[in-house]
């Protein structure tokens, strides 16, 4: 059917099948239309085919777009037009499509039907393993329109077949024009409208042949002698057997001679051009190594005797040049091939008295090369054999044995340039290194290896110390545990973060820490406290209930000086410390705590800085979550913990990069690879592999227990969470709806940095809409009851706790909505307080103690300011009002109640506005919940990535 008049393009969500046909450049793309049109054409109806649960096939007749193969390229060009998992497919396709071209892999020939057709061809390997794994990605959907339909008799197209003649529909359809006249002969090949030319069927044949049944060799060095002979004597007696690999099918291997038998068909996946494509890539390869030259003289070119020295050649430089050229060499099994080199670091050194001197950059550990035969060192008079080979083949133990020229090298200067401490404690942790782009092992030696085995698991007590005298306190088995990790840790002059989830006492295990050292060490000094302005009441308390008779300051407030501290501890904010850094600096300290260390996520921060700059014996970070968003989170406490460690963060960022995600997506299912024939990594693989390493070196210093840990808090009782889904109003969805058409038809028009501050704006405004209209509108006196399905919802949950004497802890990310909460509940009679960011320290500590003395059955908190540190425990039921982008964040907040010290069960409610972004951001955050600690992402600054027509998908107002 004729294109019509292009038109307005609309993003459709319908599936997207292919249609081949004779000549193949007259297949067609079809759209599934439902009711939402497509570019370029009309409509037609066709077949659809529906695979029901049992395997049944069900045909019925669809509205479907037919599309051009020429309009097909430029619609799948924007992905935004064609956004159903099926365009995915199809837009992998014609990325492979144009590639071919692109390269050439072009063939004249005629379709069944004798039409003047191009196809792709020739197909080398790398080709055809990409066809291979993109046709097995083919959803169901993109084939779906079936070849024959009639009950039982309904065939859909096979998914290779069909990805074929999608790729031949492409070839038929580009290269049409004058200069195809002159490449083929004929103009036949020049023109759109199909031309039958029988009379040049042969010719198309032979054009063509090869083009899908083509071969590659390597070659495989075998030998008459016994692999006992081959030890004892050497080299001698080999020759080159020619192996072919058929194109069509990778797995098909046979020897070359199987192929000039005298009688019966050529072995299977190997067709009538077997031969001629076999002389041809051994004449292409012979310029490579001489021998092969002397294939091309024999009847059957199979086989040929190589000499010794033919060998060596072979091995030394002419199997690098022949896998250039896309030829591959076989060794025989008899030739020893396991010599393998690793580092060692750290051999000869000695551990200093003071450990801490171990690290200060004035030490540099050796580095060096250490060579092995089947996993056992050289000698040093093999080393010496090895260093003076001229000859890819060395006498070794009684064995020939392969050696890489590397090797030699390395046996040649077996010392590596040396490395700082830090440098070389990484090294040891992970076990690898990369050197000249080839993945090295690491093993560390002497006093590294001492020091590596004793801090390699942090839940094993090797320093078996009991809990100091001076605390006036049990510590639980784990706490005992995390008090020795920290203790070794910082008397190696080794700093370390406690990560242990919020409630499991990790502030009395850092008293006990610094009450441990002064015992031990009263001249180390003074122990510094940095944390968050809600905290200072906290661990004022804390320390004079377990540490009595310690002394504690406040740098804070009205004191601001700490010229004249000698001992106990001293508590400041973030904010302070920032002010008054000179005066933390000018004086040694013997601890330094951060407490809510991801308060110093941001390493360039003026916060991170300024704790950089004071000088400590041992620094400690405590938090909950050491990575909230990201893993460079993690790298700047560490960094600062222990600077080095995990070196640079571009490098950090580089060697982590398989375990980070990409922005979510609001449309189902994955892209298909859409690069070239090469063979593609594996990033699941990567990521799993980086995943281990990065495990290997954060575990000696990250300690991270859970509560739901058996051997942790067994008497901690349960937490229940419930999602409480709360319909909109009708003002709340006329809003919603309003704000969606609005900022959508700004956001198509904005460019790339107004775009991204426009979805954000979004994104709050639907958010605020699902919490109230007042919250939106910013009403200053508004009438609330009835207007939100949340509030609603909040009422219920509020009215059932304190009808049975509960109390309840309500988090909302705005203050102003905190704010509107309040009044709601006021005028309801319900008592509440209410903690933000703004709150002066003594207040928040008299809403705590009220709250805790049971006076305030309701207590309203901002999720960033009240979100850690604090101890909530009367509260047995908590409310997010709205979510959070990131589930470690609202899991900090529940935790106020849930945690050392809570007898009675914990309710967790979470309202979601039915139908809203918020339904799909939910899924987001359960899926992300379930793998907290290894899947990743940005936050709300991830959906600025998304398409318009992703964007639309996930804010969408949908019938619940």
């Amino acid at each position: 059917m004729p294109a019509a008049a292009p038109t307005t393009p609309t993003p459709s969500p319908h599936p997207v099948a292919f249609v081949a046909a004779d000549p193949p450049r007259a297949g067609r793309l079809v759209v599934r239309r439902d009711t939402t049109p497509t570019p370029h054409t009309t409509p037609d109806e066709i077949p659809w085919v529906r695979l029901d649960a049992d395997g049944g096939v069900h045909v019925r007749p669809v509205l479907a777009d037919s599309i051009p193969v020429g309009d097909a390229l430029t619609l799948l060009a924007d992905p935004a037009l064609l956004t159903h998992p099926t365009a995915v497919f199809w837009r992998a396709a014609r990325r492979l499509a144009l590639h071919l071209v692109a390269r050439g892999r072009l063939l004249p020939g005629l379709s069944p039907t004798d039409v003047d057709a191009w196809r792709i061809g020739p197909w080398d390997a790398a080709d055809i393993e990409h066809l291979t794994a993109l046709a097995e990605a083919m959803p169901p959907d993109a084939h779906a329109v079936p070849l024959t339909t009639g009950g039982d008799d309904t065939v859909l197209a096979e998914p290779r077949r069909l990805l074929r003649d999608f790729l031949d529909a492409v070839a038929d359809t580009m290269p049409r024009g004058p200069a195809a006249a002159d490449a083929a002969g004929t103009r036949l090949f020049a023109a759109a409208e199909p031309r039958r030319a029988p009379e040049l069927r042969d010719w198309a044949r032979q054009v063509a042949a090869g083009a899908d049944t083509g071969v590659r060799i390597s070659l495989r060095l075998d030998t008459d002698r016994p692999a006992t002979d081959w030890a004892a004597v050497g080299p001698g007696s080999f020759r080159i057997v020619v192996q072919l690999h058929s194109l069509a099918d990778a797995t098909r291997v046979v020897d070359a001679a199987a192929c000039w038998a005298p009688t019966g068909p050529p072995p299977a996946g190997f067709g009538g051009r077997t031969r001629v494509d076999t002389v041809l890539a051994i004449r292409r390869a012979a310029p490579h190594w001489a021998p092969l030259g002397r294939l091309l003289t024999q009847t059957v070119p199979a086989e040929t005797d190589v000499t010794d020295d033919e060998v060596f050649d072979l091995l030394d430089s002419a199997a690098r040049r022949l896998a250039a050229a896309g030829v591959d060499v076989h060794l025989p099994r008899a030739l020893g091939r396991d010599l393998t080199t690793r580092l060692v670091a750290g051999g000869g050194s000695t551990l200093p008295d003071d450990t801490a001197a171990y690290f200060d950059g004035t030490r540099p550990l050796r580095l060096d090369w250490q060579v092995a035969l089947g996993g056992n060192p050289l000698t040093d008079t093999e080393r010496d054999l090895l260093a003076d080979a001229h000859r890819p083949v060395v006498r070794l133990r009684d064995q020939w044995v392969l050696v890489d020229p590397d090797v030699i090298d390395r046996a040649r200067r077996p010392r590596a340039p040396d490395l700082p401490a830090a440098d070389a404690l990484r090294l040891a942790l992970t076990g690898h290194t990369v050197v000249d782009a080839t993945d090295v092992e690491v093993v560390a030696a002497d006093a590294l290896e001492t020091l590596r085995t004793r801090i390699a698991d942090p839940r094993v007590d090797a320093d078996p110390i009991d809990a100091p005298a001076a605390l006036a306190g049990t510590l639980r088995d784990y706490q005992l545990t995390g008090l020795r990790w920290l203790n070794r840790m910082t008397s190696l002059g080794l700093g370390c973060c406690l990560a242990d989830d919020m409630g499991l006492g990790k502030t009395i295990t850092v008293i006990a820490l610094h009450l441990h050292r002064r015992s031990r060490h009263p001249e180390n000094g003074p122990t510094l406290v940095v944390c968050p302005a809600s905290l200072l009441g906290n661990w004022e308390r804390e320390i004079t209930r377990f540490a009595p008779g310690t002394p504690v300051r406040r740098l804070h407030g009205g004191t601001r000086t700490v010229d004249d501290v000698t001992d106990g501890i001293v508590l400041t904010t973030y904010a302070t410390m920032r002010l008054h850094t000179a005066a933390l600096t000018g004086r040694p300290w013997g601890l330094l705590v951060a407490d809510e260390a991801q308060h110093v996520k941001n390493h360039r921060s003026h916060t991170a800085t300024a704790l950089r700059r004071i000088p400590a014996r041992a620094r400690v970070a405590l938090t909950g979550t050491p990575v909230e968003n990201s893993l460079t989170e993690l790298w700047a406490i560490l960094d600062w913990t222990t600077p080095g460690l995990l070196g640079t963060q571009a490098a950090f960022r580089r060697a982590t990069a398989a375990l980070h995600r990409t922005p979510p997506s609001a449309a189902s299912g994955t892209e298909p690879p859409e690069s070239s024939n090469t063979t593609q990594p594996d990033p699941a693989a990567d990521g799993r592999d980086q995943a281990r390493r990065l495990t290997r070196l954060v575990r000696p210093f990250l300690l991270r227990r859970h509560k739901s840990d058996p051997d942790i808090a067994p008497e901690l009782p349960p937490k229940t969470e419930t999602d409480h889904p709360a319909a909109l109003t009708t003002e709340q969805a006329g809003l919603y709806e309003a704000v969606i058409r609005e900022t959508l038809h700004r956001i198509a028009d904005a460019d790339a940095h107004h775009r991204r501050g426009l979805i954000l704006t979004l994104l709050t405004s639907l958010k605020q809409i699902c919490n109230h209209p007042a919250h939106y509108l910013r009403e200053t006196r508004p009438r609330l009851r009835g207007r939100s399905g949340k509030l609603a919802v909040l009422d219920e949950i509020i009215d059932t706790a304190t009808a049975g004497d509960g109390a309840v802890l309500v988090f909302t990310q705005y203050v102003a909505m905190a704010r509107l909460l309040r009044d709601h509940l006021t005028r309801r009679g319900v008592t509440t307080r209410l903690l933000h960011g703004g709150t002066p320290v003594d207040r928040r500590e008299e809403h705590i103690r009220r709250f805790q003395d049971g006076e305030v059955p309701v207590f309203l908190l901002s999720l960033k300011a009240a979100g850690t540190g604090l101890n909530l425990t009367r509260a047995d039921h908590v409310v997010h009002y709205d979510r959070w982008w990131n589930p470690a964040v609202e899991d900090q907040a529940t935790d106020r109640a849930h945690r050392i010290g809570q007898i009675r069960p914990v309710q967790v409610h979470r309202l979601i506005a039915e139908g809203t972004l918020e339904d799909r951001i939910a899924a987001m955050l359960a899926a992300k919940r379930d793998l907290a600690d290894a899947v990743l992402t940005r936050g709300e600054q991830a959906f600025t990535e998304l398409s318009d027509a992703d964007l639309a998908a996930l804010i969408e107002l949908r019938n619940p």
